[in-house]
């Protein structure tokens, strides 16, 4: 496990003036979600793309990462889970402090993207912050203990859940569970089914991140 994280950078268009943090999912690593930005920058051209690795090596494929094991498909137990994402949150919240530090940019100018198991640390870590990132944008993920969300949330950025109607990973209903969870704690809420998609990223699924993005980004 590594001590801090670290991963690919893309540089923004411009001078920078934001931040896009992408998670990535289970097994996969940073190189995976920093192939976004070359089809984002033009759009977001003040902004820098960073693409950290999870800590760990993914349990069932080593040249890929994991932010926590999942039981179901690695054997795993549930206390190995619950004290590796511990571990998992409390590095990328130290992450997203260091970025901010390092930058100069304010929590206001960083936004969180993540993908299945990216998306979950996106909305664990994200919605429990002191200072609240410019917005949350989760693909293909689920919200962890939603039963814990009215009394540990601390902030609430816009959130936009995406989620492909064909996903045979994490349910497509996850998305409608999250979204409710998440109104009723007080979140800005939007959801976006992408018709014969399955786990993945489909190109109206992006541009409706990439509005979300604008909107929570862009320079009045």
């Amino acid at each position: 496990m590594t001590e801090t994280l670290t991963g690919p950078i893309h540089p923004a268009k411009t001078e920078r003036d934001a931040l896009v943090i992408l998670l990535h999912g289970f097994g996969a690593d940073g190189a995976d979600l920093i192939g976004l930005a070359p089809v984002l920058e033009d759009h977001l051209p003040g902004v820098e793309f960073r693409a950290p690795n999870a800590p760990e090596p993914c349990s069932i494929n080593p040249m890929g990462r994991q932010w926590f094991p999942i039981p179901r498909m690695d054997g795993s137990t549930e206390e190995m889970r619950a004290e590796s994402m511990a571990r998992s949150v409390g590095m990328l919240d130290a992450y997203l402090d260091e970025v901010a530090e390092e930058t100069g940019l304010a929590p206001s100018r960083i936004a969180l993207v993540g993908f299945s198991q990216g998306t979950m640390m996106a909305l664990q870590v994200g919605l429990r912050r002191e200072t609240a990132p410019a917005a949350i944008v989760g693909f293909s993920g689920l919200l962890l203990t939603p039963e814990r969300l009215p009394d540990e949330i601390r902030v609430r950025p816009p959130v936009l859940l995406v989620h492909g109607e064909m996903d045979e990973m994490v349910p497509f209903d996850e998305m409608a569970k999250a979204a409710e969870a998440l109104a009723e704690a007080g979140v800005e809420v939007r959801t976006h089914a992408s018709p014969r998609t399955g786990h993945s990223i489909a190109p109206d699924g992006l541009g409706m991140a990439l509005a979300q993005l604008k909107a929570a980004l862009d320079r009045p």
